[in-house]
């Protein structure tokens, strides 16, 4: 897996590649955050309003190229604002999904466990 975290500019904050993950997909996994950051929404929603007859169809050729299936996911405050968002892939898109939702529940139980002043 290739996971990335880019903040609310979509700039890369993090990046974990695990041992023999494929390197082509180092690319996908900064898209993928970088899409979900942009969008504010989770790449496999852009995916399905990005289809031949869309609202957004061939949005995917705009911001350098976005990725349009599912793996990426924004990260909110507890206002709902985006501050962040993971791209992960490196599996199924399904498996990848599960993962970046697995991470992002990691990161608000730790964001939850700081105390108030952090």
């Amino acid at each position: 897996m290739n996971i990335a975290i880019v903040d609310v500019g979509a700039n890369l904050r993090a990046f974990h590649r695990m041992d023999e993950a494929w390197i082509g997909s180092i690319d996908i996994a900064c898209k993928k955050a970088r899409t979900a950051s942009f969008f504010d929404m989770p790449t496999g929603t852009l995916g399905k309003l990005s289809q031949p007859g869309g609202a957004l169809y061939n949005i995917e050729d705009s911001n350098g190229r976005l990725i349009s299936f599912p793996g990426g996911l924004p990260i909110t405050n507890d206002q709902g604002t985006v501050i962040r968002a993971i791209g992960v892939t490196g599996a199924s898109v399904e498996d990848d999904h599960a993962e970046a939702s697995a991470g992002l529940d990691a990161a608000i139980g730790i964001q939850n466990s700081m105390p108030a002043n952090s």
